[in-house]
Parts: C-alpha cells; sequence; structure tokens
C-alpha cells in the first residue's frame, strides 16, 4: 500500500474535499481521486462518498481513518529519524480563535524557527470540541480554555494567560461606571455558547443587569472594532491582540469581578510525536518569559 495514497484520504476525510486535500499536497483533485480509487480497489471496499458538496467517509473509510493516522505518524517517524537528528514531521495543532488573533503567531514564530523541518497543520474550533479532539488523536495539542471540569490523568495542561471580564468601550466613555454603561448602553454580546459569553452572562445576571442588546456574535477582534465605531459596548475578557492596538477604545474594570478566564496547552501525556509536543511546549514557555506575554502579565500584576 502507497502511504501517499493513504494520506491523500486522510486528508480528503478530515476536510471533506479532495480539492483542499489536493492543494494541501500540491497535486491535482484527479490525481487525490485516482489513489482514493486505488486504495478502494485494493481494499475491496468503498471508502468515500459524496454528501451535497462535500465527501465523507463511509463506515469503512471510519475505519481505515482510525488505523490510518497512526500509520503515518510512525511512517513520518521513520523518515525522521534516518535523516538527521533535527526534529521534523508534521504537528497538528487545534486552537481556539482568540490565540489566533493573539498568542499563536507569535509563539508559531518561535517554533518554526527552531524546528523549520517541522510541519504544522492548524485546525480552528472551539474549546470543547479541541478538548475531545485532543482525546481521540485528532490533533496533538490545542490551544483553548481551560476546561470546567477535571481533565482525566492521560492529559496535561499548562496555562499561558489569564483574561479577567472587562467592559469594552469607547474612549469617549473612558472614566464612566463600567455597571452603568451595562445597563444605559447598546450591548455587542459575546457570544454565550462560548466560555468567556458565558462567563459574561453569569456576571450581568449575579449583578442584576439588563443590558439593551443590539448583537450577539463569535468574534472577539469584530466586538473590538464595532466598539471602535460607537455601535455599543461590551463586557468580554481582556485579549492583548496587536489587531486591536490602534483601536480607540477603553478597557474598564469591574468591581466584583469574577475569577479571569483561562486558557493554555492541552496534551495527551503519551503521544507518538512527544517529541514535536515538547518542541512546541518549549518554544510557547520561550514566548511567555520574553515575549509579549510577559509584558501583559507584568501589566495585569500592576493593575491588580
Amino acid at each position: 500500500m502507497d502511504t501517499s495514497f493513504l494520506r491523500s484520504f486522510v486528508l480528503v476525510a478530515q476536510t471533506g474535499s479532495m480539492a483542499e486535500a489536493a492543494r494541501r499536497q500540491d497535486i491535482t483533485p484527479a490525481a487525490v481521486a485516482q489513489q482514493i480509487r486505488a486504495l478502494e480497489r485494493e481494499l475491496g471496499e468503498a471508502l468515500v462518498a459524496r454528501a451535497g458538496r462535500t465527501v465523507r467517509p463511509t463506515p469503512a473509510g471510519h475505519r481505515l481513518l482510525a488505523a490510518a493516522a497512526a500509520v503515518l505518524r510512525e511512517v513520518s517517524a521513520l523518515k525522521s529519524a534516518v535523516r538527521d537528528k533535527q526534529l521534523a514531521g508534521e504537528l497538528r495543532l487545534g486552537t481556539i480563535n482568540t490565540a489566533l488573533h493573539t498568542v499563536l503567531p507569535t509563539i508559531l514564530g518561535s517554533f518554526v524557527q527552531s524546528h523549520p523541518n517541522v510541519t504544522v497543520f492548524v485546525h480552528s474550533s472551539m474549546s470543547r470540541q479541541l478538548y475531545d479532539a485532543v482525546r481521540d488523536n485528532f490533533v496533538d495539542l490545542a490551544v483553548c480554555l481551560h476546561p470546567r471540569f477535571a481533565l482525566s490523568k492521560e492529559l496535561a495542561w499548562q496555562q499561558l494567560r489569564e483574561e479577567p471580564l472587562v467592559v469594552l468601550a469607547p474612549e469617549a466613555l473612558a472614566g464612566r461606571d463600567p455597571h452603568r454603561l451595562l445597563r444605559e448602553e447598546p450591548l455587542l454580546r459575546y457570544d454565550r455558547s462560548l466560555g468567556g459569553g458565558h462567563q459574561a452572562e453569569q456576571y450581568l445576571r449575579s449583578q442584576q443587569i439588563v443590558p439593551r442588546e443590539r448583537f450577539e456574535l463569535s468574534s472577539l477582534l469584530a466586538i473590538a472594532m464595532m466598539v471602535d465605531q460607537g455601535l455599543g459596548v461590551s463586557l468580554v475578557p481582556d485579549i492583548a491582540s496587536p489587531l486591536i492596538a490602534h483601536l480607540r477604545l477603553v478597557k474598564i474594570a469591574l468591581p466584583g469581578a469574577p475569577d479571569p478566564r483561562r486558557f493554555g496547552l492541552l496534551w495527551p501525556r503519551a503521544s507518538p510525536r512527544a517529541a514535536l509536543i515538547s518542541a512546541f511546549l518549549e518554544a510557547a514557555n520561550d514566548v511567555v518569559r520574553a515575549g509579549p506575554l510577559a509584558a501583559e502579565a507584568r501589566r495585569q500584576q500592576k493593575a491588580r
């Protein structure tokens, strides 16, 4: 069995698209389709089926997918071992969107500078899906919020940052009482299905604040841009992103603020890609110690 064909199948199954699998491998969609058909002839089973515009694994395809990922990781490890002592291969990284807009680009920059032969595939999702993705070996590690439940002994956690809830308001409203702003100004609500949005909703209820809701959305970056445009105020985690540094905003601390939102790294304690995971953790620690995260942590400590 040609492992390149197996890799094409895994990419099709993960992305739901032969075109996307072809793009990632720099080959044509027709070549990917031929490879899938060759696997099906060899195994004697249909492996994929179309569902509208997407391609999904059949029951046999799902069984193959569960085994194929482990085979490809072992092949990658073998290649790395015989080439040289430098780390190489693929690292599958899950992340929440907040990290994509804040800390992750800096961490990835440090990581690839030290390990240029490693390819990183970044999968964006919500924290609760990322817990399952790490547990089910869909990703090798994840940048996500700390779970509200106790972690199993098979998983490890390292915190990267704390983010207290703040009222995000236009500069013209600086110095105003945060509770009055939340009662009187239109509220741009952070999606309540997300950790930070759920925490904001709990705070509003605890303070008996009934806001004038205008929008509810899942992007902290978009919320900041809308506040800058004078569309309202928001109750959100205090993110540190260069993408909002130029906006005309103020962050107003809350009286009786709840515990801050915590996010960090989640990974399995036992993994065939342990060396790659360890290298990524080292890069993250370097950024925390010396980079923007360290400066932001010092700023938060002074503010307390």
